[in-house]
């Protein structure tokens, strides 16, 4: 967690396994519209961490609170208004207190004929208004393999790190996988669920081809009252004609309770279809009652 200690605009952080305040940066205006710039350091809105932009993604955001609720149109289909995410790197440092998964960035093995999985630890995607930029005081700003890797020490300009010729080939080598198009949420009983899905390609076989997307969901409590996420259950629908159930208790090995202290919880998993189109539907249950359902669509571009 960080602490903002008013007019003098000092960023501090405060470790939960024990109180040691630490100066690391000052506080920057926050942007609301104009875009954030690749280097631009920040810290997370939601989870705190300390973080750096590399590049940003233009999606696509489903938000049923805004369009469906303020029409009063249940069931009315909700256009996607466009939305400035970020590819972000997390400090290694801060990893250990934060809600989220570290991992989530996954993608298949290069071969065509291979379905294993791998992850790029420590990158996220960061919405807009989550990002609270500051500039650092401390010389080794943020610790993560591929921040030197990526980016250079500029002493004269804002934000003092430019991208590196590597950061471009990556991106545009990755690009597939990596991009960011969709975005849906949905709040119930003060409860905000927000969905992102990725298509990260396919593999054939001698009898099949296999689509596979990652997802990454996150869940937040706007409300006073703490509540426990027990229980999930999806139903996974292909076009070529297969409905699967997935249920079981918690997700990703844990039953996160999300209160005023720690509202949010955010996680990523995988999907495999037989078809290069779908749909998933989320059922939520927190503290043994259904909260919270969610309709996702899962189109390949």
């Amino acid at each position: 967690m960080f602490k903002h200690f008013g007019r003098s605009n000092i960023l501090c952080i405060c470790k939960r396994s024990y109180v040691r305040l630490v100066e690391v940066g000052l506080i920057n205006p926050v942007k609301h519209i104009e875009k954030y710039e690749t280097g631009q350091l920040f810290f997370h809105r939601i989870f705190g961490y300390r973080g750096v932009i590399l590049f940003p993604w233009l999606a696509r955001v489903y938000d049923r609170d805004v369009v469906v609720k303020a029409e009063n149109a249940a069931g009315k289909d909700v256009k996607g208004k466009t939305h400035t995410y970020y590819q972000t790197l997390i400090d290694e440092r801060d990893c250990p207190f934060i809600r989220a998964q570290t991992e989530a960035v996954t993608f298949l093995g290069n071969q065509d004929t291979s379905r294993s999985l791998y992850a790029i630890p420590g990158l996220d995607y960061v919405a807009q208004e989550d990002i609270l930029p500051y500039t650092a005081t401390e010389k080794q700003p943020l610790q993560h393999e591929l921040f030197d890797k990526f980016l250079m020490y500029y002493p004269n300009k804002d934000p003092p790190f430019g991208a590196q010729e590597t950061l471009r080939s990556w991106q545009k080598k990755n690009h597939p996988w990596l991009e960011l198009s969709d975005v849906h949420k949905e709040t119930t009983e003060n409860v905000r669920v927000t969905v992102i899905p990725f298509y990260m390609g396919y593999r054939e076989s001698q009898t099949n081809s296999v689509y596979w997307w990652r997802y990454c969901i996150r869940l937040e409590n706007l409300g006073e009252q703490s509540v426990q996420l027990r229980e999930r259950h999806w139903r996974i629908f292909s076009l070529s004609g297969t409905l699967e159930t997935v249920r079981g208790r918690g997700v990703v090995g844990q039953e996160p309770v999300l209160s005023k202290k720690s509202p949010a919880f955010q996680y990523s998993s995988h999907v495999s279809l037989q078809a290069p189109s779908g749909h998933m539907w989320l059922v939520v249950y927190l503290n043994i009652i259904l909260y919270y359902f969610i309709s996702i669509y899962l189109l390949i571009k």
